[in-house]
């Protein structure tokens, strides 16, 4: 008998997806702009092992530690995927003490066992990147260079404006449990129940922590009279007069801290895109100071009505994103922070067991950042057209009856093109047909033609051609240049349109309409002879 026949469920697994043409192109310009800013500041980078062993992560992450993925143990060490790359980078410290300080930032995939909303950017395998300031410094001096260094990243992305980053204190959200009558063994999951006041009503928030987590309800009222207060400095001023926090050494550390930053973040140009908001938490057990987070648009759930709120489940595909089970249409879902850190004085220490190494950083949410951006982008209908490639050039040939397809000289140009740091490429085929080179670079969005022809190559000249010119322009059929000169003119061409000094190329879909094809070529255009097929006018 012959083998059966293996049918195969052709998906992509829960909460992951594939990553092709313009969204590459949209995200690999993320990853640029954010890592340039990193650069900036003096940063290294490091990589480290996409797993760990289990036990390093365990313990990290507060209640968020049940969406770990652990790894199936096959006779070896108990291994987990990180979750993030903030307790990989303490592992690393720890186990290089030599390395007492460093600014270092990562870019890489982590995993979280999540309920996914795909077209929110909430994913289980996404990227973050992160920046990182390891060492004894004076207070509050690095804390405030990450968040400058955040408002040159959301600058740099074109949010200027469209952001806010919300800063906290672990000191001062510890200190007011302690005041409002919190137990110290309930103050981590208290605080993680806080965290979710920008997802759910006060309502929902009261309920869970008095009768999930057993607070006393006058206990979580009092809690509430300060959570709710957001601003400015002035938001530190109500709490320096109140008397009732002046005896938590907490409360004052944290003050202290807040002070501080607050006139470091004017000196670097920044304190008006922050809002110290009490109720930020960030439910992970590893920060020990400072906390933020940069919202945006979006990051608020559509519906906070404090309703039972029925989720939406989609089973379907869009865009090569696999939905199945997916809760982007789901109104109490949001996207969250785009970007969030802190202060980890102590998470080194617990690896190496000696002296601590203090630590702030921050990690931005790659493929958040994405779906906002493009969301963005696809609204705008000023926003430039995103190319699928970065090729400038497409060297095509073109010729009548006995025309070879100039295969060699093709290739020859292109050379010359390559040579000189110019993108280009030209059609896999021998003869390749002039309309089939044209949809080639339209497909492409490829700005700038090079045409050859058997009485141009008699005369040392090819000619260059700007596509989606409008009918009627003075160089719509192109201007012959002698080969020789060709790098030098296609340089100043492609300077020009960067420069946004020439004519701006379409989008692509124009370009057939306008006429770039074989009649618009051969047109006006001497000794190219007769096209050997008349093209189909579109």
């Amino acid at each position: 008998m012959g083998k059966e026949k293996v049918q195969f469920l052709l998906k992509t697994p829960k909460g992951t997806r594939d990553w092709e043409g313009k969204d590459v192109v949209i995200r690999d310009r993320i990853f640029s702009t954010i890592t340039s800013v990193f650069n900036r500041h003096g940063a290294v980078t490091i990589d480290t092992p996409v797993f760990e062993l289990k036990d390093i992560l365990s313990g990290k992450y507060g209640e968020d530690s049940k969406l770990i993925y652990d790894l199936v143990d096959q006779g070896g060490e108990l291994c987990s995927l990180r979750y993030d790359l903030t307790v990989p980078f303490a592992r690393w410290l720890a186990m290089n003490p030599s390395v007492q300080s460093i600014k270092r930032y990562h870019l890489a995939k982590v995993y979280r066992r999540d309920q996914p909303a795909m077209k929110k950017g909430r994913l289980r395998e996404f990227h973050q990147c992160d920046f990182d300031i390891a060492g004894k410094y004076d207070p509050m001096l690095p804390d405030a260079e990450i968040l400058r260094i955040l408002c040159e990243v959301f600058q740099a992305l074109g949010w200027e404006g469209r952001y806010t980053i919300k800063i906290n204190h672990r000191g001062i959200l510890d200190g007011i449990f302690e005041v409002c009558g919190v137990p110290e063994d309930k103050i981590r999951t208290i605080s993680s129940a806080v965290d979710k006041l920008d997802k759910v009503p006060w309502e929902k928030v009261r309920k869970e922590m008095t009768e999930e987590k057993g607070l006393e309800g006058e206990i979580a009222d009092r809690i509430w009279t300060y959570v709710q207060k957001k601003g400015g400095r002035e938001i530190l001023e109500e709490l320096r007069a109140d008397e009732k926090l002046k005896d938590s050494k907490s409360m004052v550390k944290g003050m202290d801290d807040m002070d501080l930053l607050f006139t470091y973040l004017d000196a670097f140009q920044v304190l008006d895109k922050t809002e110290f908001n009490l109720s930020l938490a960030r439910g992970l057990d590893y920060y020990t100071g400072l906390i933020y987070e940069v919202i945006t648009e979006g990051s608020v759930p559509a519906s906070m009505s404090g309703q039972d709120i029925k989720p939406k489940r989609t089973a379907k595909k869009d865009n090569g994103i696999n939905l199945e089970e997916d809760s982007s249409d789901d109104p109490s879902v949001g996207v969250g922070s785009v970007a969030a850190g802190g202060r980890y004085d102590d998470l080194v220490g617990m690896f190496s067991g000696k002296s601590q190494i203090p630590c702030v950083g921050v990690s931005l949410g790659v493929d958040r950042i994405f779906s906002i951006t493009k969301a963005r982008m696809e609204a705008d209908k000023a926003a430039a057209a995103v190319r699928s490639t970065e090729v400038d050039v497409y060297v095509m040939a073109f010729g009548g009856k006995g025309f070879t397809g100039l295969l060699k000289e093709r290739l020859e140009v292109c050379r010359i093109l390559w040579d000189a740091g110019i993108k280009a490429e030209f059609a896999y085929k021998q003869k390749p047909k002039l309309p089939a080179q044209f949809k080639s670079a339209e497909a492409n969005e490829v700005p700038f033609a090079v045409i050859l022809g058997d009485d141009e190559q008699a005369r040392g000249e090819v000619r260059v051609k700007e596509l989606g010119l409008e009918a009627g322009h003075a160089e719509k059929d192109g201007v012959l240049v002698p080969l020789t000169d060709l790098v030098p003119e296609v340089r100043r061409r492609i300077a020009r349109r960067l420069d946004g000094k020439g004519e701006e190329v379409g989008d692509g879909k124009e370009r057939r309409e306008e006429g770039d094809s074989v009649e618009a070529v051969r047109i006006g255009v001497d000794g190219l002879g007769k096209a050997e097929e008349e093209p189909t006018k579109t």
